[in-house]
């Protein structure tokens, strides 16, 4: 007798990139340009992912740095569902989380990177480990 065994529903990765790359200014720029050239390619919109990344990457490698380490960027489209990881070899300093993000005085220049990810993201978090590790990740719905 032949029986049909119920599998749970997955829906598989239909696109993936991940690169390693170094903890400067040009790693940073580079993340940016190839987050655009990539969705470009897959057909995507890349306005609000591009921005997210540029925030993301900039601040692994400001406050993420460690020399001799590279950061990690990696885009995933699962579904309708567009999600940015930034991983940075600087576990210890992490950054707050969603909803916890304060903006800073009139006066300071810098620190609104994470508020333009909340902005701009559908979900975003902060995701330990392993050591020494931390993954800052953005998901963006593509359709609205």
């Amino acid at each position: 007798m032949n029986q049909e065994v119920a599998r749970p529903q997955q829906t598989p990765t239909e696109r993936a990139f991940t690169v390693l790359l170094s903890p400067t200014r040009r790693g940073a720029r580079l993340a940016r340009l190839l987050t655009t050239a990539h969705l470009g390619a897959w057909g995507l919109p890349s306005e609000s992912a591009a921005h997210i990344v540029a925030e993301l990457a900039a601040n692994a490698t400001v406050h993420g740095r460690v020399k001799g380490r590279d950061f990690q960027l990696g885009l995933t489209v699962r579904g309708n569902t567009l999600r940015i990881e930034v991983t940075d070899t600087r576990g210890d300093s992490v950054p707050p989380g969603p909803g916890a993000v304060k903006p800073p005085g009139d006066d300071v220049e810098t620190g609104r990177g994470l508020l333009i990810v909340e902005a701009l993201a559908d979900h975003w978090g902060v995701a330990p480990g392993p050591v020494p590790r931390k993954t800052v990740w953005a998901e963006i719905d593509l359709v609205r």
